[in-house]
């Protein structure tokens, strides 16, 4: 029996008509975009043609605003270390929210052991930032701003509008961290108001390697990566082109297919909420359903690792996970977990389940019963449940 994906937070499928591009790419045979012969201008056409999709899917000014990475975590490094690094004759002050990704965290790390100092703004416990917190933490030294537009461990959305126009009234530099958020839901960069902003082409159904960074015009900022001139001189190196047109592909799709898919995807989540009562009792949503993406739900299940969880769902054929895939293997709770006030047992026992446009109410039906099975299962021999359910009855 296949696997049946929950956890498209880690990897989508490619879409099969990106499939189909991509393989008819690599039977084109495309030279080098740089080359100044006419292969090279064949190239660069596609190119091109795949930057002003993935522009559009975010409404960037210009196309030519899309600097082409190898993925989310390339595109934060470049908008932190580059805008700090250009701007570090301004100033040495950075503030980012407490849940950031690691790509943001340990992008600020570095900085900090070159002198820069970073201020942490706490969130609430439904996950989301005061913009008036950040407000506080800006000081005449702050010369960027970082803050994630959802979270990939609760799916909760940050106020980045409201964010912005703190941040542009004190003429700083605005970077989000966007990667869960492209192509799952509207992400329009003139009604953010920010200046930059990371994307992945995975997260709607492109092929994996491929990112990007919105780099909005006049926006002070170095490139990370040393060597060529290519993408308008901002991040060396010869261009992913089969990748890149997969992304363009996935753009359009995206764009094309977004209202559909969010209807479906949070039916399915909506479905998961409201009869995950019926199978499973002592759980807590982190999730922040009046502000979240349509696809994803946290949910801790008291009493219980949610590694042990993952493995014995993976035995029922369903995959999940505990957090994201580029913190597994950390045996600490998720810091954004903690973020919101869950205790460390809490944050232990945590699922997040995501859905993917071919996934079906079935599914999540067959899901559910395999839930019941192995949460019972689990606290049948769990001294937390035991000592629980004995002061209970007392």
């Amino acid at each position: 029996m296949n696997v049946i994906n929950f956890d498209h937070i880690s990897s989508n499928q490619i879409l099969p008509e990106v499939q189909e591009a991509m393989i008819a790419a690599i039977r084109q045979g495309y030279h080098n975009p740089s080359s100044q012969h006419t292969a090279g201008e064949k190239a660069l056409e596609a190119l091109e043609q795949a930057r002003s999709a993935t522009a559009a899917l975010i409404n960037a000014g210009e196309s030519k605003e899309v600097v082409f990475t190898s993925g989310g975590t390339e595109s934060v490094n470049h908008a932190i270390k580059g805008v700090a690094q250009a701007n570090a004759d301004k100033g040495d002050h950075i503030v980012i929210s407490n849940i950031e990704h690691n790509a943001v965290i340990r992008s600020v790390k570095r900085l900090k052991s070159q002198g820069f100092r970073v201020t942490s703004v706490s969130v609430d416990e439904s996950g989301r930032v005061n913009p008036e917190d950040i407000a506080k933490a800006i000081t005449d030294k702050t010369i960027l701003v970082s803050v994630m537009h959802s979270n990939n461990e609760t799916g909760t959305r940050q106020p980045i509008a409201e964010i912005a126009r703190i941040v542009k009234a004190r003429k700083i530099i605005f970077h989000t961290d966007a990667v869960d958020s492209v192509g799952i839901v509207p992400v329009d960069v003139q009604e953010l108001g920010v200046d930059l902003l990371s994307f992945a082409a995975n997260t709607f159904y492109g092929p994996t390697g491929v990112g990007g960074l919105y780099i909005r015009r006049g926006t002070r900022i170095w490139p990370l990566l040393e060597g060529g001139v290519q993408e308008h001189n901002k991040r060396a190196g010869t261009e992913n082109l089969i990748g890149i047109i997969g992304a363009g592909v996935a753009a359009e799709a995206a764009r094309r297919d977004m209202q559909q898919r969010i209807g479906h995807l949070s039916g399915l989540r909506d479905k998961l909420v409201a009869e995950l009562p019926n199978y499973i009792d002592d759980y807590i949503i982190n999730t922040n359903l009046a502000y979240s993406l349509p696809h994803l739900l946290s949910v801790s299940v008291k009493y219980i690792e949610g590694e042990s969880v993952v493995l014995m769902l993976d035995d029922e054929h369903f995959a999940v996970s505990t957090r994201s895939a580029c913190a597994t293997g950390s045996l600490r709770a998720s810091h954004v977990l903690l973020s919101i006030g869950l205790s460390h047992a809490d944050a232990q026992g945590t699922l997040v389940i995501a859905f993917g446009v071919e996934n079906t109410a079935e599914e999540v039906e067959r899901f559910l019963a395999a839930l019941k099975k192995v949460v019972t299962s689990l606290r049948n021999i769990s001294p937390l449940y035991q000592k629980s359910a004995k002061a209970a009855s007392a």
